[in-house]
């Protein structure tokens, strides 16, 4: 091998590592290696295979199929592994795992306006589930309670690979506004303050703020846009837990998962409105040059 030939593979080995794509992989692993060994939160390993097989298998059928070619399965793992960590089904089943993946993927090809899919994969599956099938489906709501190792190396390795993927700014305007609009909920409702921020520090939350919220295919152009965005979804999560409070019934379906079911609304209706924004702007400066 000539040392050319070597050097080259040594930065494309370099450039794979530092990929914000395979950093966020590496998160989510760490989020789920720790998780299954301090608290055991996937209720076994045929859950994971299926989520992650359903996955991968529907990625590349689908990619093959209607784009001719097999796309990067990283997607697909960490949607996997974000299915399998958060869906919890009311008994021992394994189907809402197989539909969730299913429809988590089939969701990127089918659910597109401009060529964009406007949910999340993973946001998305799990907002349908828990709509449609409440009581067979919920979702994780384990907190790594006063465990300071796990919290503080997973938000350090997070708050790192975010800056590295230059989406730190959404994780931390989205944090700061649920911090916010923590305390004035506590301040209405009253009781003890910790129990309305604890909740950040679980691996749901973790999962929403590092891997939901911050994906850059369902996220608006803008950076100014995008901490818009998370702050109305801090906002409509208070308001849905604020209503769950005083049993408002109008907003009872959504009080199953107040932050999963915020982003579902709020973050398509915002990526239409930005992918319709920027195609009258082109259209305009095509008018303009013609």
């Amino acid at each position: 091998m000539t040392s050319t030939s070597a050097d080259a593979r040594v930065r494309s080995f370099g450039a794979i590592a530092v990929d914000p794509k395979y950093l966020i992989v590496f998160l989510i692993t760490l989020v789920l290696v720790a998780g299954e060994a301090r608290y055991s939160i996937l209720g076994g390993y045929q859950r994971l295979v299926t989520t992650l097989g359903v996955c991968v298998a529907t990625e590349v059928f689908l990619s093959w199929w209607l784009r001719g070619r097999v796309v990067n399965i990283a997607s697909a793992y960490i949607t996997g592994i974000s299915l399998a960590l958060l869906t919890k089904p009311q008994a021992n089943i394994l189907w809402p795992f197989a539909l969730g993946a299913f429809l988590a993927i089939a969701s990127k090809y089918v659910l597109v306006y401009r060529n964009r899919h406007l949910w999340n994969p993973s946001n998305f599956a799990i907002a349908f589930m828990v709509l449609a099938a409440a009581n067979s489906v919920a979702i994780l709501s384990h907190q790594w309670g006063n465990d300071l190792r796990i919290n503080l190396v997973i938000w350090a390795f997070g708050l790192i690979i975010a800056a590295r993927a230059r989406v730190l700014h959404v994780t931390l305007t989205y944090v700061a506004c649920f911090l916010g609009l923590a305390i004035v909920r506590n301040l209405i409702i009253g009781g003890p303050l910790l129990a309305e921020l604890a909740p950040i520090t679980g691996p749901m939350y973790q999962l929403f703020v590092f891997f939901m919220v911050t994906d850059p295919r369902t996220t608006v152009s803008t950076r100014r846009g995008r901490m818009i965005v998370v702050a109305l979804v801090a906002l409509f999560e208070a308001v849905i837990r604020l209503a769950g409070d005083f049993q408002l019934p109008l907003l009872r379906p959504f009080y199953v998962s107040p932050p999963i079911l915020a982003l579902a609304i709020v973050g398509p209706i915002a990526m239409w409105w930005d992918l319709r924004r920027k195609a009258a702007l082109d259209s305009s400066s095509t008018g303009r040059a013609g």
